[in-house]
């Protein structure tokens, strides 16, 4: 009961965070149509965080009444350098762009600072995410023996019998120390992280202007396959799509549910699609977290046999 509880708290602050704070809004002209920049094929953000650099940015963004002028340059941005705009940006935003910006400004990358933040942010979550791996290998060792309970009960429908199923069930967890939870805690964490990448990289015109081997990070794939580096944004897609089917295959736990054994390749293929739609410099950030979590996942895999016992 306390285990439900501390899940539906976890619920209620994030729902809370997200009704009380605004968001990222999309820049449109006179016609109420999405502004784009006509170099890259980018949609634009009216709320950017600070002064684009590009003239031709800077144009679009004038043209439809944002007053740059009241923004910071983006060398110059901090977290307190523009005005309050709800807690969502102040506690996740804000703080992440000057991250990147800061460590970009220093590396003289925007793109490789993304990518070094990116495994500092797993290597701090690591142990969260080392747990949820570890419960991974127990539910795979698990399931033969879930399998027979779900068999030895198939069929009956009568409270007596769901109720000794449902408690053989949960002793086969105790025996495996398998917490069904963990593996929500983690998705609890990466969620907000996801979405404040996606929101510092559309809101912060140096991250998005920038060109890595042939990617504007603004750009989606879908519309750098129309421009003259698009065998790099073939190679994104592909590295985005081979590393999410590996990370889905290595964290897979072999649900008992038939239907749940879907699930993982259901999800590389929405993630994959989805590629297509979202801003190059969000696809490096998915590929690295991926790659971090394959290796994670080799290394716990290879210590729980080495040591003999699923712990």
């Amino acid at each position: 009961m306390k285990i439900k509880h501390k899940k539906l708290k976890i619920i209620l602050i994030i729902v809370l965070v997200f009704l009380v704070t605004g968001c990222q809004t999309t820049l449109v002209d006179k016609d109420k149509q999405p502004v784009k920049n006509p170099e890259t094929g980018q949609a634009l953000i009216e709320n950017i965080l600070c002064q684009p650099e590009n003239e031709q940015t800077r144009k679009l963004y004038k043209e439809n009444g944002v007053k740059l002028k009241d923004l910071p340059k983006c060398s110059e941005f901090t977290p307190a350098s523009t005005k309050y705009d709800g807690l969502w940006t102040g506690i996740f935003v804000k703080p992440l762009a000057f991250l990147i910006l800061t460590l970009g400004k220093y590396i003289g990358s925007f793109a490789l600072s993304i990518i070094i933040i990116t495994i500092i942010i797993r290597l701090i979550l690591f142990p969260f995410t080392r747990k949820m791996a570890v419960q991974s290998e127990l539910m795979k060792k698990a399931t033969p023996e879930l399998e027979r309970i779900k068999k030895k009960y198939e069929g009956k429908t009568d409270q007596d019998s769901m109720l000794k199923q449902n408690q053989e069930m949960m002793m086969i967890y105790k025996k495996y120390n398998f917490n069904p939870l963990t593996s929500c805690i983690i998705s609890f964490i990466q969620l907000p992280l996801l979405l404040a990448f996606l929101e510092a990289i559309n809101r912060v015109p140096a991250i998005f202007e920038e060109n890595f081997l042939g990617i504007q990070l603004g750009t989606t794939p879908l519309v750098g396959f129309s421009s003259s580096t698009i065998y790099m944004y073939i190679i994104l897609i592909i590295i985005i799509g081979a590393t999410t089917i590996l990370m889905f295959k290595t964290t897979s736990n072999q649900a008992t549910d038939p239907s749940m054994k879907m699930m993982p390749i259901m999800m590389s293929v929405i993630i994959i699609i989805t590629a297509f739609f979202m801003p190059s410099a969000l696809g490096i950030y998915w590929s690295v977290g991926n790659i971090f979590a394959i290796v994670q996942n080799i290394i716990v895999m290879k210590g729980m046999e080495k040591n003999g016992k699923k712990a």
